[in-house]
C-alpha cells in the first residue's frame, strides 16, 4: 500500500456538466439549491483507474509530482473519491487532502450567504466534511495522519476548532513544492527540530503586513527562511490533471489593496515547460489546455504593466501548435489590456483560432463602476491606460468589453459589494456599467457577452464570528445584485444551451434547459429579496440608460 494517499476536495475534480462557470455552482448554500437538482448539475463521478484518479486538480498534480522527486511511484497515490480506502492499511503514514473553500467562507459563497440571510451550510462546506468523514473511516485504527493544505487553509485559521472536529492532525500554508517531503516527514514524526518550519500560522494586518501567530495545529514556512519556491523547484506534472489545466506563471503584482496573491513573487513558466505538461494531459486524451494565471497579460509584462506582447503570443503560439492541442484559453487577465491593445487582442484571437464556434472564455475582476473606488483600491489595474485621460473606468471596461467580443472573447467579470470606503453612489456607478454594458451591441449588431458576478466583502470579525445575518445589504447593494442577476438571466436564456459542451444531444439540452430555468428563478427570488429590502426595481433595470450611449472604442495603440 501507498506510504502517502493524496485526494482533493471533491468539489474540485467535477466537470459540472461541461458548462462554463457551472463550477461555482459549489458555493450555493444547501437552503437554496435543491440537492437533487446540485447532484444532476454538477456531473457524473470524475473517472477511476485501479481507484486512482485519472483526472485530478492541478494542486494535487503539482504536490504528487514534488513527492515523487524523491519517493518511488508506488509509494505515493492520488486516490479517486469513491476509492480513498482501498489505498489505506497500517503502512500508510500519511493522508494529504487540499481544498480551496472549506468552511464556506470564500468571497462567492458569502456572497450567497449574505444575500439569502442564511447560515445553512454551502455544498463546498457539505462536501468538505464528507470527504473527511470519508478519510478518517478509512484510517481508523490506523497511524497515518491526516494534514490538509491548499489555498482553503486560511479558513480553518478563522475557525481553528474545525481541525478537531474533523480529527485533522495539521493543516499547512503556503506553496510547498521545494519541501513537500520534508513537511510530510516533521508530520509523520509530530514535530522535532526542523528550522524549515514554524508552528502555527501566517495573517496579515490591514496594511498586508505579514504577521506569525503560533498554532500547535498550524504548519508554515519558518518565517526567516526561503517564503517560496523558485522556478526550478517547481517540477511538472507527471499525471494529467482536471479540464487540461496547466500553469503558466505564479504571482500577480498588479497590486489591489483587498487580494493576497499580490504578495507573491512572479514566476514565469517558460513556452517548453508548459508544453511538458501539456503533453502528460494530451497523452490522457485530454485536448483542451486551459492556462492558468493570475493575471496572463502580466505574463513577463514590461514598465508601466505594458503586456509583453511577444513574449505573451509566443506562449500561446508554442501551446496551439502543440500536437493534440484542440483549443486553449487562459483562466484570468485584466480588462485595460483589450481596451488599450485591440489589435494585440486580435492577434491573439487569430492564433487561438476564437470564431462564432470557439469563443475564449476568461475570468476579470473589474470590482467596481466607480472612478473613485477604482483609483482607491487597484490603481494598477487601469495601467497602461489612466483613469481620466483615457476616460473613466465605467468607459475603460465598455472598452476593453467590445473589443474582447468583436474577437469572441467572452469575459466573465466579478464585482465586489462592501468594499472598504463605499458609497451608495459608488454602487450606483456600478449598477450605471452593467446595464449600460448589458444594452450595448458591437457595429455588426451582435449584443455584447459576457456575465457579471457580484462577490461580497465580510469583515474577518464576522466571519469569525459566523454572524453573517449582521450584514445587512442597503438598496444601492441590492441594485448591484439586482442588476447583475437580471443581465445573467437575459444571457442564460439566450446561451443556455450553445454554452453547455456536452456530447450528448440529449443531456446538452437538458443542462441548457434546466440552466435557463435556473437562472430565471434565481432572478424571481433576487427579485423577491430586493423588493423587501426596498429597492426600487424599475429604477436599477433603468438607471445608467438615460446616458449617452457609448461608442466604439478609438484605437490608440
Amino acid at each position: 500500500m501507498a506510504r502517502f494517499v493524496l485526494v482533493s476536495d471533491t468539489t474540485l475534480a467535477r466537470n459540472y456538466r461541461s458548462v462554463p462557470l457551472l463550477d461555482f455552482l459549489a458555493s450555493a448554500p444547501t437552503s437554496a439549491l435543491p440537492g437533487s437538482i446540485y447532484s444532476f448539475l454538477k456531473g457524473p463521478p470524475p473517472p477511476s483507474e485501479d481507484g486512482k484518479a485519472v483526472f485530478a486538480p492541478y494542486a494535487i498534480r503539482k504536490l504528487e509530482a514534488s513527492v515523487l522527486k524523491r519517493h518511488e511511484r508506488g509509494e505515493v497515490v492520488v486516490a479517486h473519491e469513491d476509492h480513498i480506502a482501498e489505498f489505506v492499511d497500517d503502512d500508510t503514514e500519511l493522508i494529504g487532502v487540499s481544498t480551496m473553500d472549506p468552511l464556506g467562507l470564500g468571497p462567492l459563497t458569502m456572497s450567497y450567504a449574505v444575500f439569502f440571510d442564511t447560515t445553512a451550510p454551502a455544498y463546498v462546506q457539505r462536501e468538505f466534511e464528507s470527504l473527511l468523514a470519508r478519510v478518517n473511516r478509512a484510517r481508523a485504527g490506523k497511524k497515518a495522519k491526516l494534514i490538509v493544505g491548499g489555498p482553503g487553509v486560511w479558513e480553518l485559521t478563522v475557525h481553528p476548532d474545525v481541525l478537531e472536529k474533523n480529527r485533522i492532525d495539521y493543516a499547512y500554508q503556503g506553496e510547498a513544492d521545494d519541501i513537500v517531503s520534508d513537511l510530510f516527514r516533521y508530520v509523520v514524526e509530530d514535530g522535532g527540530e526542523n528550522t524549515e518550519f514554524f508552528r502555527g500560522f501566517q495573517t496579515f494586518d490591514g496594511s498586508f503586513h505579514k504577521e506569525w501567530k503560533a498554532s500547535s495545529k498550524f504548519i508554515s514556512r519558518y518565517q526567516f527562511s526561503k517564503q517560496f519556491p523558485k522556478l526550478e523547484d517547481i517540477p511538472d506534472i507527471v499525471n494529467p490533471s482536471v479540464k487540461g489545466m496547466v500553469e503558466v506563471m505564479r504571482g500577480c503584482g498588479i497590486g489591489c489593496d483587498f487580494c493576497e496573491v499580490t504578495l507573491r513573487p512572479l514566476r514565469y513558466y517558460p513556452p517548453e515547460k508548459v508544453r511538458r505538461e501539456l503533453e502528460v494531459n494530451i497523452r490522457a486524451g485530454m485536448g483542451n489546455a486551459w492556462l492558468h494565471s493570475d493575471e496572463i497579460f502580466a505574463y513577463e509584462h514590461g514598465r508601466n504593466f505594458e503586456p509583453n506582447q511577444e513574449a505573451i503570443s509566443a506562449l500561446f503560439s508554442a501551446v496551439i501548435a502543440t500536437s493534440g492541442v484542440d483549443q486553449t484559453n487562459p483562466t484570468h487577465g485584466r480588462i485595460s489590456i483589450p481596451a488599450a491593445y485591440p489589435e494585440f487582442i486580435r492577434k491573439l484571437s487569430r492564433i487561438m483560432r476564437a470564431g462564432p464556434d470557439n469563443w475564449i472564455g476568461l475570468q476579470i475582476g473589474i470590482e467596481t463602476g466607480s472612478d473613485r473606488l477604482a483609483s482607491v483600491h487597484m490603481p494598477n489595474k487601469t495601467l497602461p491606460l489612466h483613469v481620466g485621460p483615457d476616460g473613466s473606468w465605467g468607459e475603460i471596461v465598455w472598452r476593453g468589453t467590445y473589443v474582447l467580443n468583436k474577437y469572441y472573447w467572452r469575459p466573465a467579470f466579478t464585482v465586489q459589494v462592501g468594499q472598504d470606503g463605499e458609497t451608495p453612489e459608488d454602487n450606483w456607478e456600478t449598477v450605471a456599467l452593467i446595464n449600460r454594458m448589458s444594452a450595448s451591441a458591437l457595429d455588426d449588431g451582435r449584443p455584447f457577452e459576457f456575465t457579471v458576478t457580484p462577490m461580497q466583502n465580510v469583515p474577518l470579525g464576522l466571519l469569525k464570528s459566523r454572524d453573517f445575518s449582521s450584514v445587512k445589504l442597503n438598496r444601492s447593494q441590492l441594485a448591484v445584485y439586482y442588476a447583475s442577476y437580471r443581465h445573467l438571466a437575459k444571457i442564460a436564456r439566450r446561451d443556455a444551451t450553445s454554452a453547455s459542451a456536452e456530447q450528448n444531444p440529449l443531456t446538452k439540452y437538458v443542462t441548457g434547459g434546466m440552466m435557463a430555468l435556473g437562472a430565471w428563478a434565481m432572478l424571481r427570488v433576487v427579485k423577491n429579496r430586493c423588493l423587501r429590502g426596498g429597492l426600487d426595481l424599475e429604477r436599477a433595470s433603468r438607471h445608467g440608460l438615460e446616458r449617452a450611449p457609448l461608442q466604439a472604442p478609438m484605437i490608440r495603440r
